[in-house]
């Protein structure tokens, strides 16, 4: 049976990206600390949680499932899956809300996303354009071919 550590790394698999783990490095939760891919770059701008009416959901977890469903569906358009991600840039107003939810958002990732963790940055801001908006993630997909 192929460790978690191999597992995360990608040895086995063809036609998805590699995590970039160094070996003496500590593993980390809920990310990759890089991505390596070859193929076809399929990037969002940035998402936000409204639905296809424009509408926010109230709090920050549903908000957020909203946009990672959003990200998924701007993917499906470019002919990627979730499992191709490489990169997620999240922007959140509320650092403390982000942090106050994590078991809540963790759930809602995997629902939408699954177990695949690429590399990500968390950035809080003043606010996002859209004023409802408390989350906005910016994705970058790579699909061998």
């Amino acid at each position: 049976m192929t460790g978690l550590r191999e597992r995360l790394m990608g040895q086995g698999e063809t036609g998805g990206p590699r995590v970039l783990q160094p070996a003496d490095w500590p593993m980390p939760k809920g990310y990759s600390n890089g991505m390596a891919a070859a193929g076809t770059l399929v990037v969002t701008g940035g998402v936000v949680g409204w639905d296809a009416q424009g509408r926010f959901p109230d709090g920050f977890v549903a908000q957020t499932r909203q946009a990672l469903e959003n990200i998924v569906a701007v993917l499906k358009e470019g002919g990627a899956e979730p499992r191709h991600l490489v990169r997620l840039t999240w922007y959140v107003t509320d650092m403390d809300a982000y942090l106050a939810c994590q078991r809540d958002l963790g759930r809602a990732y995997r629902d939408v996303i699954g177990p695949h963790y690429p590399a990500m940055a968390l950035v809080q801001v003043v606010r996002l354009v859209e004023r409802a908006a408390l989350v906005e993630i910016e994705a970058t997909a790579v699909v061998a071919g």
